[in-house]
Order: structure tokens, then C-alpha cells, then sequence
């Protein structure tokens, strides 16, 4: 990737459900090759079961204000309920909902308005345990990482860990992309969210691109995800 100028944006990624920042790595590298800055939370709803919605955006929020400048905020798939919550803090130019949730108010991830998940299939990979939801590892690749290369798919399944029930029920306290320019990236191989669901998210949001891909574009195009990244923080 061809360095850019200066004034780029620096670039906040937050993670999905049963994930962690290191799912951002290889899109980090090739953001940071370019001379751009990036930088990326693990949500307590992952990383301390039990955490909700508001603990991910409280989180969010304090790693917003220790950057100065410009920050274009990338959600990935629940991640986008996270940005949501937090996103209208005013370093923020920019949203990015990457297969993702732009809720409204009222809405929580498992409670909303969005139309196109009656041919959801990803509950048929889960199992409940207390306060939490785990994804069958047998599932995963099929679900997240099908068109990813062999290796990094079985690695990031391997990876991923349980992920807090109350937050999927946690209802956003704001509604950021009202009020901040925002961008969708619909994949439309996605096996997660069906892409009628993504359309039903990106027709709230102005601006929408589209990725041929899984659920998991930073894997198996972290290329064309940096692309659209750095697109977005250079102007």
C-alpha cells in the first residue's frame, strides 16, 4: 500500500462477538506499512464474561480520548452496536460498519428493527453456558472463516473465546451514525449474517461498499479491507 499523507486519520478497530483485536492484525500491518496509525480494543463483553454493552462502550470511549486527532471508528459485526454506544465522541469522523450492527434507539443486538434474519443460521453453531455463548469450534470455520486460507481459519477458531449474553440483550445508549458520516461494508458471502440482514443494516447508513467475502474480510482480504481504510482516514 502506497504511503499517505500526513493528515490521515488514525484508525480504531473493534472486534465481534467471541473475537479479540488480534483478529485486526494482518489489516494493522498493512494500514501502519502506509504510514497510517491504528489501534484496537478487546471488548470486556469477550474478554470478562458477564460485561454488557456499556462496559464495551465505556471501554471504547476511554481509548477514543487517549487519541489526538482524527479517528476513523471501524466496527466488525456486534462491534457495530459497540461504535454505536461510543461513537460520538469528537475525535470521531468517520464510522465504519464492516458487516455489522448500526442499532437504534432502544434496539440491542438480539432485540431490533432491522429486517432480513429470518434465514440466519449461526444459532444452529451455539451453545449456552450461564451468562455466556460459545461457538461450536466444530462450526466456526464453516460460519466465519470459510473462504479464508486453511491455516488462518483453524488458527483464528482456535482462537476465539466466550462471549457475554447480556451484551447481545444491551440496549445502545446513543445512536452515532445520526450524526457522523458513516460507511457500510456489506460481504456478501457471508455466511453469518445473512447479506438481506446487511442490507437492512447499510440502508441506515449513507455510504455503502461491498466485499465478495465471508464474515471475516480482515482474514481473507485484509488487503481490500486496508484499502477501504485507508481510503477513508485520507480524506
Amino acid at each position: 500500500m502506497a504511503p499517505v499523507g500526513d493528515r490521515a486519520a488514525t484508525i480504531m478497530l473493534v472486534h465481534g462477538a467471541w473475537h479479540g483485536s488480534w483478529c485486526w492484525d494482518q489489516v494493522r500491518q498493512l494500514l501502519e506499512e502506509g504510514g497510517i496509525a491504528t489501534a484496537a480494543v478487546d471488548n470486556p463483553s469477550v474478554t470478562r464474561p458477564g460485561s454488557d454493552l456499556h462496559a464495551d462502550g465505556d471501554n471504547l470511549r476511554t481509548a477514543l480520548d487517549a487519541i489526538s486527532g482524527p479517528i476513523v471508528l471501524v466496527g466488525h459485526s456486534y462491534g457495530g452496536a459497540v461504535i454505536t454506544d461510543a461513537g460520538a465522541h469528537p475525535n470521531v469522523e468517520h464510522l465504519v460498519y464492516l458487516t455489522a450492527f448500526p442499532l437504534d434507539t432502544g434496539e440491542s443486538v438480539m432485540q431490533n428493527d432491522l429486517h432480513g434474519g429470518e434465514e440466519m443460521k449461526l444459532g444452529e453453531s451455539l451453545r449456552f453456558d450461564g451468562d455466556v455463548v460459545i461457538v461450536d469450534p466444530s462450526r466456526a470455520v464453516d460460519f466465519f472463516f470459510h473462504d479464508c486460507a486453511p491455516d488462518v481459519a483453524d488458527a483464528a477458531a482456535a482462537r476465539l473465546e466466550p462471549m457475554s449474553l447480556a451484551a447481545m440483550g444491551c440496549i445502545t445508549r446513543g445512536v452515532a451514525w445520526r450524526d457522523v458520516p458513516s460507511t457500510y461494508v456489506v460481504c456478501t458471502d457471508d455466511r453469518a449474517l445473512p447479506v438481506a440482514l446487511q442490507r437492512s443494516c447499510a440502508a441506515r447508513i449513507g455510504e455503502v461498499v461491498e466485499l465478495p467475502t465471508s464474515h471475516s474480510p480482515f482474514l481473507s482480504r485484509p488487503d481490500d479491507v486496508a484499502r477501504i481504510l485507508a481510503g477513508l482516514a485520507s480524506r
